[in-house]
């Protein structure tokens, strides 16, 4: 394993765009339960108050910046670079739209996997795919000489201890992006773990754009909604559930 004296002197600056793509979040679902807009602002603050509160340097930030370092990962294994019930959070995306939307298509089949008595929607679901700037001074790349040495140890599909003892110590080198191969891509594009808020430049996305994604027994089809030309499959079998 690598100490955070070495991941720092591996470490190098970096910019760009990261892509992320997640639900829908301009539809209030709760709109449904309440017969007033004053209803639904007092039920809006009584769910604010009741979520987790908004991580340290995090509020100038766009909800969707934000979000992913509010919220716990799952509660028995984590997520690739954080460990469960850990109170630092990880802003995971992609380089590319195609990567980001492989990455959520599979996250959605795998919910249904697991929850069999759940009925697959037959409607699209709506999604918001978005780009964010960031830059930083110290950038680890695993996909490059030397760390991509261990590149079993960091695309294991399941088994996250090895990637979430390397964030440990990338977090004591004050490191903070790592650069990883998708596991869920099967064309193995980029994804992006920033580990602080502090690497975005902007407070607000760069872009958005409005994607539906349809679940059937052979695929996850993503087909953005105002150019239904734009789209791309990713059959079942693509995937490791």
């Amino acid at each position: 394993m690598w100490t955070p004296t070495e991941l720092a002197s591996e470490a190098s600056p970096a910019e760009g765009t990261v892509w992320r793509v997640v639900e829908h979040q301009y539809t209030t679902s709760t709109h449904k339960i309440v017969d007033s807009q004053a209803e639904q602002d007092a039920l809006e603050l009584i769910l604010e108050e009741n979520k987790p509160p908004n991580a340290a340097n995090t509020e100038r930030l766009h909800y969707l910046l934000k979000t992913p370092f509010r919220y716990q990962p799952p509660p028995v294994v984590g997520s690739r670079f954080r460990r469960a019930h850990a109170s630092d959070g990880v802003f995971y995306g992609s380089e590319t739209l195609r990567t980001a939307l492989a990455e959520l298509s599979y996250y959605r089949l795998k919910f249904f996997s697991e929850s069999p008595n759940t009925p697959v929607p037959r409607a699209g679901e709506l999604l918001t795919a978005f780009t964010a700037a960031y830059t930083t001074p110290l950038r680890l790349d695993l996909t490059t000489p030397p760390l991509n040495r261990s590149r079993k140890r960091w695309t294991h599909p399941t088994d996250y201890s090895a990637t979430q003892a390397l964030a440990d110590d990338a977090r004591e080198a004050a490191i903070e992006v790592i650069r990883y191969e998708s596991v869920r891509d099967k064309l193995r594009g980029f994804n992006l773990a920033m580990l602080t808020p502090r690497v975005f430049t902007g407070t607000e996305p760069v872009t958005q754009q409005s994607w539906i994604l349809y679940l059937t027994k052979v695929e996850v089809s993503c087909v953005r909604a105002t150019d239904k030309s734009e789209m791309w499959a990713f059959p079942r079998n693509h995937f490791r559930l």
